[in-house]
């Protein structure tokens, strides 16, 4: 189809999606023109991930009409959505990892097959991959599930943009840099950039919002299933932005002022400062991704929960950033992830108590607030924020005085973010110890500590008013000492 650049890609005109009694989409509108980039936002719940299934054909509303270039669209589904340029990068990753790079790719364009494919797969993926982030240092040898989340997310988006046969015309980026530090999102930001300026289009969705306002044409608000507000570029601020969304910005409040209690956690390690941690302090884990922040948390929980068979009162619990990989038990209910580390409490002569287990599941359904009109539902039935607290009350719920995150925030929206993090000054105020790694800056701002790593080791170490982006910045990108 020849594309003309005064009508719009894809046009989803009154699109409404119900699940059951829930309305997901109810009547939503959304064009998507060339040169531009839609900066797509809401809540988790919100209905974003539904218009993105609808729009990539993987989901066929009850109502309503999609159309390409002013003609409408019949029998609408993945291959025709392919077929038309349309490209789409998943919160949760979708790449094979017991295949590699090149394998994968092999996977995502068709047109690569026949003899030589292997030479022709790696020199698209390596190319895509040198524009996109250069200097990114991923061999396309490689199997995926050696990788990083961070280089398999990077693998992902330079797919999306990689050229072989069909040409990507319009791009959906959900949470793009959800696992990137600030150097590979500038990265991935100033190509968004350069592909809308030469009349690609993309929809990005992303919680860190000052990502929308420094990147998107149009701003788009989603809240319970409808687009309540859309402005040009320079149509919102911050604050203006959240409360489109529906909540009110505040601050991360002050730190805890009281004196930490005793030490709990110490790692003196062969190289860079040592670690430690005591009762109710919140510590942070700082500095650019893959520099041993996510080695320390599992290097913690090994000495503290060195037995395959869990304690009734473990030293250490842990909550995963990768829900999918290490987090949710995806064939279970919402109610058997939340209670899955605590079953011991709740039984009784190895029989479980179900009356008890479901006051626990209601209870931190309203401490934490898990969006579900029923705990019993399957957890794969909830957005990808309501996961993440399911993974938090499975934490919390239970009688580990330590809790270990890593980049538990990632693809989470600000009014579920501010939830959490009120509920773990809370516990922290209770004298639960939290030690959390992050790849958002400004997450580090609400701990009482940070350490900041460098190649491996700790670099810094920073207290109470010192923790600031300029400093962990100076301290990640400084020079090793000699």
């Amino acid at each position: 189809m020849a594309v003309s650049s005064d009508l719009p890609l894809l046009d989803v005109a009154d699109a409404l999606v119900r699940f059951g009694e829930v309305t997901a989409l109810d009547g939503v509108s959304l064009r998507m023109m060339p040169g531009e980039c839609i900066g797509l936002v809401g809540h988790n719940g919100a209905g974003k991930s539904t218009i993105v299934s609808v729009i990539n054909g993987g989901l066929t509303p009850q109502r309503g009409q999609i159309s390409a270039q002013g003609q409408p669209l019949r029998g609408y589904g993945i291959a025709l959505a392919r077929s038309l340029g349309l490209r789409c990068v998943f919160q949760e990753l979708s790449l094979c990892p017991n295949l590699t790079v090149i394998e994968n790719t092999r996977l995502m364009h068709r047109d690569l097959g026949g003899a030589g494919w292997r030479v022709r797969a790696r020199k698209v993926i390596a190319e895509s991959l040198d524009t996109v982030f250069p200097g990114h240092g991923i061999d396309p040898q490689a199997t995926v599930g050696t990788l990083s989340i961070a280089r398999r997310q990077m693998v992902e988006i330079a797919m999306a943009f990689s050229t072989a046969g069909t040409a990507p015309r319009l791009v959906i980026l959900d949470e793009p840099t959800s696992s990137l530090d600030a150097g590979l999102a500038a990265h991935l930001l100033a190509h968004v950039r350069r592909f809308v300026g030469a009349g690609g289009s993309v929809i990005l969705i992303s919680h860190i919002l000052d990502e929308i306002l420094d990147t998107a044409s149009r701003i788009v608000v989603m809240k319970d299933g409808c687009i309540v507000d859309e402005r040009p570029q320079g149509g919102f601020t911050h604050a203006t932005l959240v409360a489109a969304m529906g909540s009110t910005a505040r601050a991360a409040g002050a730190r805890r002022s009281a004196a930490a209690g005793a030490e709990v956690l110490r790692v003196d390690p062969p190289r860079g400062l040592p670690f430690r941690a005591a009762r109710g302090e919140i510590v942070g884990l700082a500095g650019l991704g893959g520099h041993g922040q996510t080695e320390m948390l599992l290097d913690l929980h090994e000495r503290h929960s060195p037995n395959w068979w869990p304690a009734r009162t473990p030293a250490v619990a842990f909550v995963a950033g990768d829900r999918r990989l290490n987090g949710t038990f995806d064939l279970w209910s919402i109610l058997r992830n939340l209670t899955a580390a605590t079953l011991p409490d709740l039984s009784r002569r190895g029989v479980l108590d179900r009356a008890a287990e479901a006051e626990r599941g209601t209870d931190w359904q309203a401490r934490i607030g898990i969006r579900t009109p029923d705990m019993g539902l399957p957890i794969l039935s909830l957005s990808g924020g309501n996961q993440q607290k399911v993974l938090f009350a499975r934490a919390l719920s239970g009688r580990a005085p330590v809790v270990l995150m890593d980049d538990p925030m990632r693809g989470v929206d600000i009014g579920t973010k501010q939830e959490v993090y009120a509920t773990l000054r809370a516990e922290a105020d209770r004298g639960r110890t939290f030690v959390w790694y992050s790849t958002e800056i400004d997450e580090m701002t609400l701990c009482d500590r940070v350490y900041v790593f460098r190649d491996g080791a700790i670099a810094a170490e920073l207290a109470g008013e010192s923790i600031t982006e300029a400093a962990i910045l100076t301290a990640s990108f400084a020079e090793a000492a000699a």
